[in-house]
């Protein structure tokens, strides 16, 4: 790795700007996983999902709180289970990230070195 890179590296992973976006769109993956494995395995429990998932229950737990605030799940006596909710949610989420998209795009443009 060239000494330039190794800078812009380091100066890009002490920024506050990217290291906040950069955590929110692995939360958002991670919920995403987590929704995906649940429709493919539901119902199911805090231990399996960390299991399959190869995370800790605490992350688990907070993922599976904020899908089933979002309407997402719903928990079940056997486990969590997919909502209705869910079959529109993942068209909406692909046009918020084809918007996110551009928006990336947008300011890449604008963002030239000096």
């Amino acid at each position: 790795m060239s000494r330039l890179k190794g800078l812009r590296d380091r100066i890009l992973k002490k920024s506050i700007l990217t290291n906040k976006l950069r955590r929110e769109l692995h939360l958002l993956e991670r919920h995403i996983l987590m929704l995906k494995t649940i429709q493919k395995h539901q119902p199911i429990g805090i231990i399996r999902l960390s299991s399959l998932l190869r995370l800790p229950q605490h992350k688990i737990r907070y993922s599976m709180r904020i899908l089933e605030q979002d309407g997402l799940i719903k928990p079940s006596v056997d486990g969590a289970v997919v909502s209705e909710k869910m079959r529109s949610f993942l068209p909406h989420l692909k046009n918020i990230l084809r918007e996110m998209n551009s928006t990336i795009v947008t300011v890449r443009k604008s963002v030239k070195p000096q």
